[in-house]
């Protein structure tokens, strides 16, 4: 374990004895800890480390972490946010409710790069990818949970004892290759983005799916919660980690899928439901996707 951050761990174990033990290194230079806290807050003192990422997940309760710098993440149940070491210096932690528990995931650079997992290597992710998205910004990227995330953060518990281990090592590369993909924008400071227009944003994406069979436009979501369009789209893709079209496709997608598989209805039906006026869009949409025709698929 890095020297400093079990100064860190020394220091919230004195005030919280009850996540004692509970970083469990994964690799080299990769380690999680599982958090339980019933309090107000907390403070956290440390020396800068640029080199390490730290990556926290909410399961339960509300933080806002405030940074010295004036950004602040705000995480609900499902929410993960990504920084460097060097931006969480002399912060504050608070919990609304009085409870938080999650987790979070420690990435030394250096260390993991120099040995990195099997299936990491030759893919830059510790050697280049993370660095250039997080040592270069000192403002942390927040990212509200979707269903990919949740598939892969959930993993984390509930294992029965002997698979612990295994599930917590695949689900961390699975987890480093997620946000490796992700594309955060500039304006994605959380200062700029208060917890009011993150939920906002929630219940765009929210009716969004309910209404997948409707081509909702920008404009048209724009005039109903009263948001500049330019402003809707940044923030849906700093909360989404995409761009709003790309996000609902994906899902367009995934609800067809599901619909070949399990049901009897037409490929016509489907592309109606899932919001395309013609089968033959559809068709086009869903091979660029797949890779194979709806009919073929529905086969596999």
């Amino acid at each position: 374990m890095n020297d400093e951050l079990i100064k860190i761990k020394k220091n919230v174990e004195s005030i919280y004895p009850e996540i004692a033990d509970r970083i469990i290194p994964l690799y080299p230079g990769i380690e999680i800890c599982y958090l339980t806290f019933s309090s107000d807050s907390l403070s956290v003192q440390h020396k800068a480390m640029p080199h390490i990422i730290q990556i926290n997940y909410c399961k339960a309760g509300q933080i806002i972490w405030e940074m010295k710098n004036g950004n602040r993440i705000y995480l609900n149940p499902g929410d993960f946010s990504v920084h460097t070491m060097k931006v969480c210096t002399d912060s504050v932690l608070r919990f609304p409710s009085g409870i938080y528990q999650g987790l979070t995931i420690y990435v030394d650079l250096q260390k993991s790069s120099d040995n990195p997992p099997e299936l990491l290597k030759d893919s830059n992710i510790l050697e280049t990818i993370l660095p250039e998205k997080f040592r270069q910004n000192d403002s942390p990227a927040f990212l509200a949970g979707n269903e990919q995330t949740e598939n892969i953060f959930s993993a984390f518990y509930d294992q029965p004892e002997m698979l612990k281990l295994p599930y917590q090592k695949i689900k961390v590369l699975e987890l480093l290759l997620y946000i490796s993909k992700m594309g955060f924008i500039s304006q994605n400071k959380l200062a700029e983005c208060q917890s009011e227009l993150i939920e906002t944003i929630r219940k765009i994406h929210d009716q969004l799916l309910q209404c997948m069979e409707q081509r909702i436009t920008i404009e048209e979501l724009s005039k109903q919660y009263l948001i500049n369009p330019t402003t809707l789209k940044n923030a849906f893709k700093s909360v989404y980690g995409t761009s709003l079209a790309a996000h609902i496709k994906e899902h367009r997608m995934e609800q067809a899928a599901k619909m070949l598989k399990e049901t009897d209805m037409t490929i016509a039906e489907i592309a109606q439901a899932v919001g395309y006026d013609s089968q033959s869009k559809f068709t086009v949409a869903f091979k660029a996707h797949f890779k194979v025709l709806p009919k073929e698929y529905r086969k596999i």
